[in-house]
């Protein structure tokens, strides 16, 4: 006859334990009162302000997008709109119009008022600057871009992840930074990538006069001339002496 096998005491206890705080945490008033402000912000944070946009067709909003005052908010057709990302229209003037086929990556933050600033006055107190905001066709914001209020991107733009945009981009422009700054433009030679020297790859090298290996005659670190590297005199991004300029560091997402 086969032996009954008995759950040890100690671990009847631990499942005892956990099944008495899953039923406190179930049975606690407090967890249903908070998941109906969940369910209000919910509401007046995307629900509510999203049946006020104005969008074209094929256009994908992300469930969680926070948005205020819908009604200022034209989105075009075919435009993506990522997770958690915030389009701020301003209370009483202020519009965000976002064209057709532009990509947000998560956590953009697009807002068209600001607060003033005057000293001995909360902030939250504050009157309100707004402006429009104008994001052209075709426009690639990378991830926690934030654009704040009057900036036009002109159609085509590419924004690097993590840049703040406070004054307008020309149409094709690739721009980095906070403040973000134009390094280039879309199908200029110096933002393609670099080509491979096939002459330089598996290929073993030849210690020569003049070369980086130890105890020559030519400083380590030189460029390919045996020139320091310099900067693009139209960009201020760094220069590999005609072999090709690499894209930005700033990744987009």
């Amino acid at each position: 006859m086969g032996t009954r096998q008995h759950q040890p005491d100690h671990q009847r206890g631990r499942s005892l334990s956990s099944a008495l705080r899953a039923a406190r945490s179930l049975l606690d008033p407090l967890g249903y009162a908070h998941l109906l402000r969940v369910a209000h912000f919910y509401g007046y944070s995307h629900v509510r302000p999203r049946r006020l946009l104005t969008m074209g067709p094929g256009v994908r909003l992300a469930p969680n997008v926070s948005i205020r005052n819908g009604e200022r908010i034209t989105i075009g057709a075919g435009a993506e709109i990522g997770e958690r990302c915030y389009l701020w229209a301003g209370d009483s003037a202020g519009r965000i119009d976002i064209g057709e086929h532009a990509l947000f990556a998560p956590e953009v933050f697009v807002t068209a008022s600001n607060y003033r600033t005057p000293p001995g006055v909360p902030v939250m107190h504050q009157d309100k600057d707004e402006r429009d905001i104008r994001i052209g066709a075709n426009v690639w914001l990378g991830a926690r871009v934030v654009v704040v209020a009057g900036v036009t991107i002109g159609d085509g733009c590419i924004v690097g992840a993590n840049s703040v945009v406070t004054k307008s981009l020309p149409p094709d422009a690739i721009a980095v930074g906070a403040p973000a700054r134009v390094v280039g433009h879309r199908g200029d030679a110096s933002t393609a990538t670099p080509p491979v020297d096939e002459q330089a790859v598996d290929k073993p090298s030849v210690d020569k006069p003049g070369s980086d290996k130890p105890g020559s005659d030519k400083p380590a670190g030189d460029g390919p001339a045996g020139n320091k590297p310099t900067a693009d005199p139209a960009t201020g991004a760094p220069s590999d002496n005609g072999r090709g300029t690499a894209w930005p560091s700033t990744s987009l997402s």
